[in-house]
């Protein structure tokens, strides 16, 4: 390929495996697995040739212990040329949106003219480690060059020791889950339960219609599931179409029982699952006879302190994407918020429309803009579709091009949020 610099990034086509509960359809596979199904499934309906690509790169939020690299295993692993670079990418909830702008990048740069992006994540095989002193007991065992000197060492073994180290699923810094923290943010943001419960109802019954009209026909995959082939994953199980407002006001709270309002019927769901896109300078898409589903125009990534709204961050990068797309909430066609918890979107969608918040947060004279709860999403977000964390940004990526395809309207913002305090935004448009 000729090197040189290429303003426009095409969106060729985007793909994802059938999100499913974890410990259901995908119980007994990794991420790496999912990956590599998806990516397979995708450069076959994409009919390019595999030489064509120039790099992989790919996200996860919990990687292996035996595939750190998952997007380097993904070419070794599809029958891609294996002189072909991955690299893996990280940023909790938004790493497939990262995978995507750092593919983007290259290819403005003209370091690159096709490149493979997404994520993965399986909740189903999380690593379990040991506990430290456990594990320093094994590897001094190990050194050991008699029988008797190994059951030495475990003999200092004591129960506690035992215990399995899982990952964290609290901040590091602030010590709570984001639920947790999202609990605050809906008290502060005077967020209702009512008004959670019924967005969550709007999730369920907007993903279900769009399955029911094949709407992610060109977007989800069917296969049968490894090792045994015997059954199908065909659709997404997380998704109540006979869900009701009644019975989401009927679930517990979870994560303050007592005067709490994030239910399981509120927020996403651990789930798994793989997305992927296949990116191209616009010169190489039209030199292949290759029409985009979109066109990335910008991007953002900001970041608060953990300590004031975690989940608030996709209000800062927002407003940062869209000036430097030189458009405003308004000019933006199609909204996608992904729905962590739907207090998350809702308090998202106060900061934006706050003038207080806008000088005092955002350094802004004026608000970013009012939007309509009822207006994003319009295909069902991660509380009916599910969430896993490494592919929910180019699920939705996908699903707006679509849209935009679909409808014959011009411009679709994405966010998402992220631990840490972090927050992506993403614009895109048709043509």
């Amino acid at each position: 390929m000729t090197w040189q610099y290429n303003p426009r990034v095409a969106i060729v086509r985007g793909l994802r495996t059938p999100f499913a509960k974890a410990g259901t359809t995908y119980a007994k596979l990794d991420a790496l697995e999912l990956g590599k199904i998806v990516v397979s499934e995708l450069l076959q309906r994409s009919e390019i040739e595999p030489r064509e690509v120039n790099e992989v790169i790919y996200g996860t939020v919990i990687p292996s212990v035996k595939a750190a690299n998952i997007a380097r295993e993904i070419v070794l692993g599809t029958g891609l040329p294996r002189t072909i670079p991955g690299f893996t990418v990280s940023r909790a909830c938004a790493s497939s949106n990262t995978a995507l702008t750092s593919g983007a990048d290259m290819i403005s740069r003209g370091y690159a003219d096709t490149v493979v992006v997404g994520g993965a994540e399986s909740l189903s095989t999380v690593p379990i480690l040991f506990s430290r002193r456990f594990a320093e007991i094994l590897v001094a065992a190990s050194k050991q060059k008699t029988m008797a000197g190994k059951l030495g060492r475990f003999r200092k073994l004591r129960p506690k020791d035992l215990a399995p180290d899982t990952p964290a699923l609290a901040e590091s810094v602030t010590g709570l889950t984001m639920g947790e923290s999202c609990e605050i943010m809906a008290k502060e943001n005077g967020v209702t339960r009512d008004a959670q419960d019924r967005f969550a109802l709007q999730s369920h019954q907007r993903a279900a219609s769009a399955i029911a009209q094949g709407w992610f026909n060109d977007e989800v995959m069917s296969f049968p599931i490894p090792p045994d082939y015997e059954s199908v994953a065909e659709t997404d199980n997380l998704v109540r179409a006979d869900t009701t407002l009644d019975a989401l006001s009927q679930l517990r709270p979870v994560f303050d029982r007592n005067f709490g309002t994030i239910t399981a019927g509120n927020a996403s769901g651990l789930t798994d699952g793989a997305s992927a896109i296949l990116l191209m300078s616009e010169d190489k898409a039209k030199a292949l006879g290759i029409k985009p589903i979109g066109f990335l125009k910008s991007y953002a990534y900001a970041a608060l302190d953990p300590f004031d709204q975690l989940l608030q961050g996709p209000a800062f990068a927002i407003p940062i994407a869209l000036d430097r797309a030189k458009l405003t909430l308004k000019d933006v066609d199609v909204v996608e918020m992904h729905e962590a918890f739907a207090a998350q979107v809702l308090s998202n969608i106060a900061w934006l429309g706050s003038k207080a918040i806008a000088e005092t947060k955002l350094g802004r004279s004026e608000p970013v803009g009012e939007l309509d709860p009822e207006a994003i999403n319009p295909t069902g977000g991660s509380i009916a579709i599910g969430h896993p964390f490494g592919a929910t940004g180019a699920r939705i990526i996908t699903s707006v091009c679509n849209h935009l395809q679909r409808t014959g309207k011009q411009y679709g913002l994405i966010s998402v949020c992220a631990a840490g305090g972090q927050g992506s935004a993403v614009v895109v448009e048709r043509e």
